[in-house]
């Protein structure tokens, strides 16, 4: 009776605490773009795959204990001295191969077709936006519609956003659960992320990287607009913020909590982004020379550009001094 009564406790309170957080989405499993939907697909695979050897294995251990429990046999019985079955050992060995080989190839091709352009948006050009980390804000730059927002970034729907991610202080990760998972943020390079939002609506971003005290602190606002009211947008910030000086980018730089901010330029054309190593790559072959495909502003040449990332590591080091880092 006792064990009646421990068992059903236990059942409630599982239930209590689950159903505690019924009230809000698990974002991951909501996605609102392709890329988001590839990853919530392979989840939800993979958490089937695993739910049913569960199941599996619990069948076959109530089996065992309710056929085999001392109960049912003489005190002094004995089992049967029985050979090993190489059928068997074969079976219980393939089988956990052949699942393990399933979840490999899933997610191999989960990651190769997330790293792309997702599928349908491969002719449209995308949308370039570098997304630089400091401690503890993002600051978003278009070098297209020449614009920089910090702590927010709007982008238009059902176009693919190309996010060039890089950090001015220590490693972070760029994070839009409902858009596609997370990739890092790093001083020394580059690295892109490619999204699409297919659905008009305010997602959350967030810092998915533990990099200091103010890590809760560090999210950002993904608005999808339309087509029409993302022009709009970006005309209202092009002729309303204000420009975006040197004296202000390093105050905004130094400031550990800021609020959302608007600019009517970028940081790009005096604080470049460090080069990626595909153009890096190009660039040794003697191709893609020109920094302008990128979207940059620097218009350096690779000597001038490697100084000003020398000078970029060297603000960083220091920034990461003075937080402690």
């Amino acid at each position: 009776m006792k064990k009646k009564r421990w068992l059903f406790s236990l059942i409630f309170i599982s239930v209590v605490m689950l159903l505690s957080g019924c009230d809000t989405k698990l974002m991951v499993l909501d996605p609102k773009g392709p890329v988001a939907k590839t990853q919530s697909n392979t989840i939800i695979f993979s958490i089937l795959m695993m739910a049913l050897v569960l199941i599996v294995v619990y069948v076959l251990y109530i089996f065992m204990l309710t056929k085999y429990r001392a109960s049912k046999t003489p005190d002094d019985y004995e089992p049967p001295h029985m050979e090993g079955s190489k059928w068997l050992e074969f079976i219980w060995t393939a089988i956990p191969i052949i699942i393990v080989a399933i979840l490999s190839v899933v997610t191999v091709r989960t990651t190769y077709a997330v790293e792309k352009v997702p599928a349908g948006y491969e002719d449209q050009k995308p949308l370039v936006i570098y997304a630089a980390s400091s401690n503890w804000k993002w600051h978003f730059s278009y070098p297209e519609e020449g614009i920089e927002t910090v702590n927010y970034v709007n982008i238009p729907t059902n176009r693919p956003v190309e996010f060039r991610l890089y950090s001015y202080g220590p490693i972070s990760s760029f994070w839009v659960p409902q858009l596609g998972g997370q990739k890092y943020a790093m001083s020394d390079m580059i690295t892109k992320l490619n999204l699409v939002a297919e659905h008009e609506g305010s997602y959350m971003g967030k810092n998915s990287n533990f990099s200091g005290k103010g890590f809760a602190q560090m999210e950002f606002e993904v608005l999808a607009q339309s087509p029409a009211d993302y022009t709009k947008w970006v005309k209202d910030v092009q002729q309303t913020a204000p420009k975006l000086t040197e004296q202000e980018f390093n105050t905004v730089l130094h400031t550990d909590f800021v609020g959302r901010k608007s600019y009517s330029s970028t940081h790009l054309s005096f604080s470049p982004a460090p080069m990626d190593m595909s153009d890096m790559n190009m660039s040794e072959h003697g191709h893609g020379g020109d920094n302008s495909k990128d979207g940059k502003e620097s218009g350096t040449d690779s000597t001038d550009h490697m100084q000003d990332m020398g000078d970029m590591k060297d603000m960083n080091d220091h920034s990461s001094m003075e937080q402690g880092h």
